[in-house]
């Protein structure tokens, strides 16, 4: 069993909580988008805009990989790029209810825990079968994800 660690190192042990969601099968670049997005902000919030995600009615900027993603009206950013990534928002509200419970158990304030690392990696690649004529197959590979979420309690 592989030993995982965290990206981020030197947290003051009393004030932060940590959670990490491994081999998750969700888009690495809906993920990396989505982290970039809660990465500041504060718990309740967090979860609010993950919620209005997960209902088409709020939209996340995609500034890295924007290649081909149309406009959003609700971006009035710098970056208009944007998409619904419902999928990989569900698995991330999931895991922001895991930091809260790991918060509540360590007895801190949930309303003042600030969310401030957020960051998803590539994970292992799953081999599968798109079938084709002839009695043929193609070799497609599926990419897990990691997220790890780091919540800091503010005075």
């Amino acid at each position: 069993m592989p030993e995982r660690g965290y990206s981020v190192t030197g947290l003051d042990p009393d004030r932060t909580v940590k959670c990490s969601g491994r081999e998750l099968r969700i888009s690495p670049k809906a993920s990396v988008e989505l982290c970039r997005t809660i990465r500041g902000m504060k718990l309740p919030d967090a979860k609010r805009l993950l919620e209005r995600v997960i209902e088409l009615k709020q939209a996340v900027a995609y500034r890295r990989f924007h290649k081909e993603v149309p406009h959003r009206r609700q971006l009035n950013e710098h970056f208009y790029a944007g998409r619904f990534p419902q999928k990989a928002a569900g698995r991330l509200f999931k895991l922001l209810e895991e930091l809260e419970a790991n918060a509540e158990y360590r007895n801190l304030d949930t309303e003042r825990l600030k969310i401030i690392h957020a960051a998803a990696q590539r994970g292992t690649k799953i081999p599968k079968r798109n079938p084709r004529a002839f009695g043929r197959s193609d070799l497609l590979q599926g990419t897990m994800t990691h997220i790890e979420l780091v919540g800091y309690e503010l005075e």
